[in-house]
């Protein structure tokens, strides 16, 4: 962590802190700190929810300190966890402007956001990336299957810190693919059930035989 106390300082810089201290909260982080702060490596259960996402927002800024977010998504496993330390993807073609490679070419520092309106879950990831040029095994690797996209690269990203927030404010969203398994799942119920219906009509209303 260099010269930073705890892994939190990544955020939590001397300005940070006096600001939690003017509005009340230093004392709440301070226990944080004290339990051993925000932690350093991607857990079993961190790792399954980077791995479920199909969604990520990739902060990077560059020497001027002029911050810069890339939306990045794919099928379910477009980001995979290569250790407890390290994620990874395939950086698809784009738009061609290159702000992120440009970025890190001059600054490492970079940031994850990840954010599931279903779960009502977000988690930040503090860390370093670079970017890996002409590896095609690694390329291969990490570039999930069947998927309709071309990779130009790939961004490797290591973790220093991170941490999860509460569910306040996060407003509930569904899938379309999720909203439209469960739509279909209920249309061929109902289907069954008039089906049913129409057999206990046609048996209520048959003429019995002599």
């Amino acid at each position: 962590m260099g010269d930073q106390a705890y892994s939190s300082d990544v955020a939590f810089t001397p300005s940070v802190k006096a600001v939690q201290t003017r509005r009340g909260s230093r004392r709440a982080y301070s226990r944080v700190e004290e339990d051993g702060s925000w932690q350093t490596r991607i857990t079993p259960d961190l790792a399954a929810f980077i791995e479920a996402q199909i969604s990520v927002f990739l902060a990077t800024a560059n020497l001027g300190g002029q911050p810069y977010i890339q939306h990045r998504g794919g099928p379910p496993g477009f980001l995979k966890v290569l250790d407890d330390k390290t994620i990874g993807f395939a950086d698809f073609a784009g738009n061609r402007q290159y702000i992120t490679l440009g970025n890190l070419a001059d600054n490492s520092k970079a940031y994850l956001f990840l954010i599931d309106y279903m779960q009502r879950r977000r988690i930040k990831i503090w860390g370093e990336a670079r970017v890996v040029e002409g590896d095609a095994e690694l390329v291969a690797k990490l570039m999930p299957n069947d998927y309709k996209a071309r990779p130009e690269q790939v961004i490797l990203f290591t973790v220093s810190a991170w941490d999860s927030n509460c569910a306040q404010h996060i407003p509930q969203r569904f899938d379309a693919g999720d909203v439209a398994a469960a739509l279909a799942k209920r249309d061929e119920r109902i289907h069954a059930l008039e089906a049913e219906i129409e057999k206990l009509r046609a048996a209520a209303t048959a003429t019995p035989s002599d």
